[in-house]
């Protein structure tokens, strides 16, 4: 799992997103010189490991992680 600088707290609501969400660590598609998104399609299927039915929450939650993780890549 991915070392964090500080520690965070996870709410018991959002766990099993974020869980899906660290599994996804080695699925970023890359551009030229960094991440441009994560590969949905393995997002999909981890969806299906994890027993995820919620997937259009679930999809959104992912999304909104992705575009906080990319935002923080392009200022590093």
């Amino acid at each position: 799992m991915a070392d964090f600088a500080a520690p965070f707290e996870v709410w018991p609501e959002n766990w099993a997103t974020f869980c899906l969400f660290m599994d996804m660590q080695t699925q970023w598609r890359m551009g030229m010189d960094m991440p441009t998104g994560l590969d949905y399609t393995a997002l999909f299927a981890l969806m299906e490991v994890h027993g995820i039915t919620d997937r259009r929450e679930v999809f959104a939650d992912i999304q909104a992680m992705e575009a906080a993780a990319l935002k923080a890549m392009r200022r590093k």
